[in-house]
């Protein structure tokens, strides 16, 4: 007889998809591709607080918003690396060049995990700044950060 079966994480597992009006096609990112490190997510609105009186009277609130941070970290010599460099070139043409900044926050990102179906959705995302460039003997890794105005975990 067999226990339980037991759910096993891979990062292979892990598919989304990333959309800008301003790209040609929808970027594929799976974990399974060569040079992707890792994607976090970081929820920024704190949801709840309590504001407490003189009088020890304790007021719970309630805080609305699901913005959120995201980094993705890739080799430097990645596709992916690559695909974020010619996004970020691309919405800054536009914006400093063209005077059009209704491309900066347009893109959404899509993540899901298929062992266990969770993954996030998010919108209104736009790269803080491209990351710091390392020259070495040795390739290294990149770190992309990116604002989600809205965050919503599935």
């Amino acid at each position: 007889m067999f226990g339980p079966v037991q759910t096993t994480y891979s990062f292979r597992d892990l598919t989304g998809v990333l959309i800008n009006p301003i790209l040609d096609i929808p970027y594929q990112l799976v974990g399974g591709n060569i040079g992707l490190g890792s994607i976090t997510i970081k929820m920024l609105t704190e949801r709840a607080d309590v504001l407490v009186g003189t009088d020890g009277s304790v007021m719970p609130m309630y805080i609305a918003g699901a913005n959120a941070e995201m980094t993705i970290e890739v080799q430097q010599t990645s596709d992916l690396h690559h695909a974020l460099i010619d996004l970020y070139n691309l919405l800054v043409t536009a914006a400093d060049w063209n005077n059009d900044v209704s491309f900066w926050a347009a893109t959404t990102i899509s993540l899901r995990t298929i062992t266990d179906g969770t993954g996030h959705y998010l919108t209104g995302v736009m790269p803080r700044k491209i990351p710091d460039k390392p020259y070495a003997a040795k390739g290294q890794n990149v770190t992309w950060n990116f604002l989600a105005a809205n965050a919503i975990t599935q």
